[in-house]
């Protein structure tokens, strides 16, 4: 049996404001952000985004290493999930201002869920 690299993910005291706040710069990643917001863990194959898969698996990892999601295999299968206690444990209100200011101005509108209809 094959042993499957895990991602390394930063311990609660390693999220820095800087590497958030770097990361949720970019509407696409914003976007995911939005969408794992409903605390479900989600198959990559369930993210509907207007870039290639290899630059969504890119944006993937820049959440991940920034702290912002927590990305578990199983199989040849990817699922992440918003790390919301920890982000706000760290940053209190901050995730919350962040999306309610992403949700007001649309930002990352044009990502969702592969069964969604695509934004218009």
């Amino acid at each position: 049996m094959v042993a499957m690299k895990q991602a390394r993910h930063p311990e609660r005291d390693e999220i820095t404001l800087i590497a958030v706040v770097g990361a949720l710069s970019d509407p696409i990643r914003l976007g995911l952000v939005r969408v794992l917001a409903d605390g479900r863990e989600r198959g990559w194959s369930e993210l509907r985004a207007p870039v290639a898969k290899s630059t969504l698996s890119h944006h993937l990892r820049v959440l991940r290493d920034a702290g912002i999601t927590r990305t578990r295999q199983e199989g040849t299968r990817c699922f992440v999930e918003l790390r919301r206690d920890d982000l706000d444990a760290r940053f209190p209100r901050l995730l919350g201002a962040l999306l309610s200011a992403a949700d007001s101005d649309d930002v990352g509108a044009a990502v969702g869920l592969a069964d969604d209809a695509p934004a218009a």
